[in-house]
């Protein structure tokens, strides 16, 4: 029986007078929110602040969306999903409130969109991705 490799992961709602990022991912096709693998030693909050600098030149301020104390700053959901040959992504998704919607791109797409909800390419994205934009969309501001 082969095991499924398994990573844990961060995918951030980057989002800006009632938008949010998505990006077209080159490798698998599809549009997503910014995120990525944690690295050894990071807190999904740290990861998810690093992803999103990393492949999109942003920064900003992650709002308090829990009355959970000891819960992440921006945390607005846990899902899991295969991602492709990297195997099954164990995924903490947050919600971040930027300052601006000019984005500098990395190399892993060369598409991307500020979408509201109603305006998202949802028919070419993962259904959870939908789902977890409108949560980010309705959550409380930073």
């Amino acid at each position: 029986m082969t095991t499924l490799r398994r990573a844990f992961s961060v995918a951030v709602y980057p989002r800006h007078a009632g938008r949010v990022l998505l990006i077209r991912h080159k490798r698998l096709g599809t549009w997503l929110p910014p995120g990525g693998e944690l690295e050894t030693g990071e807190t999904p909050l740290e990861a998810a602040a690093r992803e999103l600098r990393e492949e999109t030149g942003l920064a900003g301020v992650f709002p308090r969306t829990s009355p959970v104390d000891g819960a992440p700053l921006g945390l607005i959901g846990y899902e899991e999903h295969i991602a492709g040959s990297k195997g099954l992504h164990l995924n903490f998704v947050f919600v971040v409130d930027v300052t601006t919607d000019v984005v500098t791109p990395n190399d892993e797409f060369s598409e991307w969109r500020w979408v509201r909800y109603e305006d998202g390419p949802w028919h070419d994205a993962p259904k959870n991705v939908a789902e977890l934009a409108r949560i980010a969309l309705d959550a409380p501001p930073a």
